[in-house]
């Protein structure tokens, strides 16, 4: 039995009509009829959805396959599943540039446009604005994607002492330089962005799984 034919069999099966299903994936009507037509074929991240709106194993979807343009289906799969893999860690690469490219703004614009006058401007735009919601989107995404699987309760860490360094590499390095003093940073700020990445982090997986609960309706 070829994939098209499990798809559908598995869909009769469960009582749903091409257009509920379509509706449960986020994909359109047409969309599902083509691979059940064998006009074109499933992700591996739709096989995954449908196995379990079906309630079948991926097993009984793809063994025993036919050839999909001279390989197996499993091949495609395969195939698929590294796009996948390639565009996920693309978007961890940009995510996470972005946030490093905006912490680093944030240093340059201290010490290169920044009159002693202006201090307490560039410590409420940057330390209490921009850096908490950079902080927080970044730990959003992170959360609402599955980036960094486990290791995503690690990440408030990581933002927590960054969010620290801001003040500390700007504000107060520059005042150890003027006074001939030294001081450490203010480590009350690493658990406050520590809290606000957590922040982000729970809501973008309540918002995920939220959404996961509207298409299974």
């Amino acid at each position: 039995m070829n994939i098209g034919t499990k798809i559908k069999t598995a869909r009769v099966e469960a009582g749903l009509t091409q257009e509920k299903s379509a509706e449960i994936l986020g994909v359109s009507r047409q969309t599902v009829s083509n691979w059940e037509n064998e006009k074109s074929y499933p992700d591996i991240i739709s096989v995954i959805k449908m196995s379990d709106i079906y309630n079948v194993s991926l097993d009984k979807l793809l063994k025993e396959d036919t050839a999909v343009n001279g390989s197996n289906y499993l091949d495609y799969l395969e195939n698929s599943t590294n796009t996948v893999k390639s565009k996920t860690k693309l978007s961890k690469i940009v995510l996470f540039s972005v946030y490093i490219f905006i912490w680093a703004v944030s240093e340059i614009v201290f010490w290169f446009f920044t009159e002693p006058s202006d201090t307490m401007g560039y410590s409420l735009m940057f330390v209490w604005i921009i850096m908490p919601v950079t902080t927080f989107t970044v730990s959003f995404i992170t959360g609402k994607n599955g980036f960094l699987k486990r290791f995503k309760w690690l990440l408030p860490l990581l933002l927590g002492i960054m969010f620290m360094l801001v003040p500390y590499s700007t504000l107060t390095f520059s005042n150890m330089t003027a006074f001939h003093t030294f001081r450490w940073p203010d480590f009350p700020m690493l658990p406050i962005g520590a809290a606000i990445s957590y922040a982000g982090i729970i809501a973008g997986l309540l918002t995920e799984r939220k959404l996961n609960k509207i298409k299974n309706k």
